[in-house]
């Protein structure tokens, strides 16, 4: 049984590690004040998916509730492919939030990469908008 969630959680850190590319080239493509604006979508959506009964299935369309992961990255995937700005953004941050959650307390070894990895993502989009006046990570945590 060991062997079967082993290779379950390797096939998704697979499916996650390639998703995370395609929203680190999004996130690239963002000008300076889409990025300030999608830091503020993630806090609430890291906000939301917490005060979620199970964080990890948040934004997944029929979730059973012991299942290991949902289809939220999936439906966040399908967003930041879209060309309206706004849906683009809500994606990304819908996407972060999902993953962190799902990675977080996983005992392997590649999910725990996966998700100093979605941190990293995390902290890199912070330190784009800058420490001024307009920060709005400043006094507050996330997740």
């Amino acid at each position: 049984m060991k062997l079967v969630f082993r290779t379950l959680a390797l096939a998704r850190y697979l499916t996650l590690r390639g998703q995370l590319k395609e929203l680190e080239k999004a996130i690239g493509g963002l000008s300076l004040d889409q990025k300030r604006a999608l830091c503020g979508l993630t806090q609430k959506e890291f906000a939301n998916a917490a005060s979620y009964a199970t964080p990890h299935l948040y934004a997944s369309e029929n979730a059973e509730r012991y299942s290991p992961w949902g289809n939220g990255t999936t439906i966040a995937i399908e967003r930041i492919k879209s060309d309206n700005v706004p849906l683009r953004l809500r994606g990304i941050a819908l996407w972060l939030a999902v993953a962190y959650h799902e990675t977080r307390d996983v005992p392997y070894g590649e999910m725990q990469d996966m998700h100093r990895a979605v941190m990293r993502t995390v902290r890199l989009l912070k330190e784009s908008v800058g420490n001024g006046p307009t920060d709005i990570w400043a006094n507050t945590k996330v997740a």
